[in-house]
């Protein structure tokens, strides 16, 4: 258990520095955040999927993040920050739509967090809400490179 508090406190430290580094590319910040979200998925599948064993440090911590990242995304896509990325030109276009897709992510986080999932079946259902919310706006404001 003590490792995993120093490994948690490891990851946080690096994220603020990775953050700090990157904060003036959007770009880069966007990515990191996203790159953040993209791991604690992982972590939440692994443990859905029963690859990982239930721990609900891991799984508060996922969501935290997932959480507090999405609510900082959305202000990451300054006019000029198109080229170089994977986010869709209609992001711009739908500004108002791209916000309202993160902040659904952000209150169903939330939601899941306010009722942590205590086992390995209710972090599988928050997944298939908080998944479908990733997916959706994946399909409309992602282009694959």
């Amino acid at each position: 258990m003590k490792l995993k508090m120093i490994l948690t406190a490891l990851v946080i430290a690096g994220c603020g520095v990775s953050a700090v580094i990157a904060a003036d590319d959007p770009v880069k910040v966007r990515e990191g955040l996203m790159k953040q979200i993209g791991g604690s998925m992982g972590a939440l599948v692994g443990i859905a999927k029963g690859e990982k064993p239930y721990d609900a440090e891991t799984v508060k911590t996922a969501l935290t993040t997932i959480s507090t990242n999405i609510k900082a995304f959305p202000d990451q896509f300054p006019a000029g920050s198109e080229a170089n990325s994977e986010a869709s030109p209609k992001i711009w276009e739908s500004t108002d739509d791209f916000k309202a897709h993160a902040a659904k992510l952000g209150a169903d986080a939330d939601t899941v967090l306010a009722q942590l999932p205590a086992d390995q079946a209710g972090v599988g259902a928050a997944l298939g809400v908080i998944g479908k919310n990733c997916g959706d706006c994946h399909q409309l404001y992602r282009v694959k490179k």
